[in-house]
């Protein structure tokens, strides 16, 4: 993303060069779709459409805003009419007082009947069948939204729910006047932009991934194509997905900056840290339908880390596209979810139920929402989700080690693994014949295995200190992809606050560990662990300034009592400009009571404002536990 004065000059650079086409005969000129009015024309221009022949145009707002001006010339590639869309059965319009005079009667037709906002609590209840809800970012807040989303998931076909927003009430505007929009039927192209898989193409969608990133100009394979609907799939945060050295990019250079809130590197006049000639601006896709399959690329208001005007979602609506999905939080989205997409794109089904429906397997929650009209095909059923011992610690220990040393965790260069491999041989000789062992009392085997896991715990955690990136570190993702999801979720309390569900992911394999995790719709994974392993929380303030200090508490609950490490890491790209007090340190662990650990991280004056996390981790009989927390570091005053 560019700096404020730069914004201009680089969007026009970013938009690639048309080659000169021959001259065609005269064409007969294309009806509008789209009428911009002014704002005291705006209520009898909706009165004029809604009541006069489906040929006539939709009035929209553009004043003030040459990005939504220029989103029409985009849509006039993607839609070659208007009609009356099927209504929702209800609707529900939050904050009406803010909106411009003649926007409430466009909207009015898009539901048979609306709710008042008091009311949504009986949605799901006495009030059922599928629900629009309408209104400005500002107001898509964790309540009452979380409730709508955990009410109706894995209901569709009994419940459906859908929204319409946009930064600001022109905005809004666009994107309620884009459903009356159809969409060109010779418009057929479907692509998936991924950079965390290789699938195959199918169903005639065209795919690239991280090899064409490499030999292809993604940005003019994007911009300068019209698409149906196109899917960008990569990691990035709320303002941003990784397409290799290519970026979708939320900045709308129109939008103001709300300096008060946290916002990239860009927002503080810091280049971007992506190449900046590999920025494809959202808002300037010719799609139809934008699928951000990334996590964090449509947080709710409150959740938000960074300021509107760099956030991807919002900067899609933004666009032409009439239809947009984004992920609330989280997701696991992988092959299976893009190979279901492929499929339900080439038969015109509904991409955000595919979606939540493939990730059902896998999440307690909704991962994506539907920012527009469902399709014809949306609000299918969703499918079910893909539900004399020796020393307990001796068992424990076992498990660990046949997961660590029999899965693909490790590699088998891993210079853990012969240490390991001899620990097992003595675990497998101990549940074997422990009664057998003259020489050897449950006592003495007890003592042994312990000395054993303090040595192999210290080793690990020195291999995570030094190496956060090591193989050991990667079981999370590891251990559930080879998992089921337990139907049993528990209501807990993020260590930001705000409601977080608490949720297990079993093994579908001996030799796989099941994984407990904890999401919190604005942290995101709180905390991983491996069920029987330490419990962790991370406190610390909000933001830090650059030379600053940030004091981290880390609460711990040990799995036993005895002897734990625990230490704490930060992203590769802060590491050069931090220092962390105590890298590692072992403490003695309770299981009856939480200890409190304290952390310092420090920071170079010369630190880039922007948002990080930090890692908190703890190691205890060869299970690591993390917990992790987000901050923000913030220019220094003066």
């Amino acid at each position: 993303m560019q700096p404020a004065d730069t914004e201009q000059r680089t969007a026009a650079r970013r938009s690639p060069a048309q080659p000169a086409q021959p001259a065609q005969p005269a064409q007969p000129a294309q009806p509008a779709v789209f009428r911009p009015v002014a704002p005291d024309e705006l209520p009898s221009a909706v009165r004029e459409f809604l009541d006069g022949p489906a040929a006539l145009p939709v009035p929209v707002l553009v004043d003030g805003r040459p990005d939504l001006a220029a989103s029409i010339e985009l849509a006039a590639r993607l839609y070659d009419r208007t009609g009356r869309p099927a209504p929702l059965d209800h609707g529900v319009l939050l904050g009406p007082g803010e909106l411009p005079d003649g926007l409430a009667g466009l909207v009015r037709p898009l539901a048979r009947t609306w709710l008042s906002p008091d009311d949504l609590h009986r949605f799901g209840h006495e009030v059922r069948g599928t629900l629009l809800v309408v209104g400005t970012y500002q107001h898509l807040c964790l309540d009452p939204v979380r409730e709508l989303l955990q009410r109706t998931y894995r209901r569709a076909g009994e419940l459906g729910l859908s929204f319409l927003s946009g930064r600001d009430p022109h905005s809004l505007l666009w994107n309620v006047a884009k459903q009356y929009a159809d969409v060109d039927d010779a418009l057929t192209r479907l692509g998936i932009f991924t950079d965390t898989d290789r699938p195959a193409p199918a169903h005639d969608v065209r795919v690239y991934d991280d090899r064409d990133f490499a030999r292809l100009d993604i940005q003019a394979e994007i911009l300068g194509s019209r698409w149906r609907k196109v899917v960008f799939q990569g990691h990035g945060k709320d303002d941003s997905i990784n397409l290799g050295d290519f970026t979708i990019c939320g900045l709308n250079p129109v939008a103001p900056r709300e300096t008060a809130l946290l916002g990239p590197r860009c927002a503080y006049g810091l280049p971007c840290y992506k190449p900046e000639d590999k920025l494809v601006p959202l808002h300037r896709v010719a799609a139809a339908e934008v699928v951000l399959s990334a996590c964090n690329s449509g947080p709710l208001a409150d959740l938000a880390l960074y300021d509107p005007r760099y956030q991807v979602l919002l900067n899609a609506l933004d666009g032409p596209a009439r239809t947009v999905a984004s992920a609330v939080s989280v997701h696991d989205s992988d092959r299976p979810e893009n190979a279901a997409w492929m499929r339900a794109a080439a038969t015109a089904e509904d991409s955000v139920d595919t979606l939540n429906a493939s990730l059902a397997g896998s999440h307690p929650y909704p991962a994506f929402m539907r920012f527009g009209l469902p399709g014809p095909a949306a609000g299918r059923p969703a499918p079910p989700p893909s539900d004399h011992r020796p020393d307990a610690l001796l068992l424990t220990v076992g498990t660990r080690l046949a997961a660590l040393l029999t899965g693909e965790l490790l590699p088998h260069n891993q210079p853990l693994r012969p240490r390991l491999a001899k620990l097992a041989r003595k675990v497998d000789l101990w549940v074997a014949r422990p009664t057998q062992l003259a020489d050897r009392s449950a006592d003495e085997i007890r003592a042994s295995l312990t000395a054993d896991l303090q040595s192999l715990d210290h080793v690990i955690a020195r291999q995570v200190t030094e190496n956060p990136e090591t193989e050991l570190m990667n079981y999370p993702a590891h251990f559930g992809d080879r998992s089921y999801l337990d139907r049993d979720v528990d209501d807990v309390v993020c260590h930001c606050g705000r409601p977080a569900q608490r949720f297990t992911r079993r093994g579908l394999l001996p030799h796989v560990l099941d994984t407990v995790c904890v999401v919190c719709l604005r942290c995101g994974d709180v905390t991983f662990r491996v069920p029987g392993a330490p419990e962790l929380l991370a406190y610390a303030d909000d933001a830090v300034p650059a030379g600053g200090v940030l004091e981290v508490r880390a609460v711990l609950t040990a799995a036993r009592p005895g002897p734990v490490r625990l230490g704490l890491f930060v992203p590769g790209y802060l590491r050069a400009d931090t220092v962390v007090e105590p890298a590692v340190t072992k403490v003695k662990g309770s299981d009856k009571e939480a200890r409190d650990v304290t952390f310092r991280v420090r920071f170079a004056p010369d630190t880039a404002p922007q948002a990080y996390y930090f890692t908190v981790f703890a190691v205890q009989d060869l299970a690591v536990s993390t917990a992790r927390r987000h901050f923000g570091v913030v220019p220094r005053q003066g």
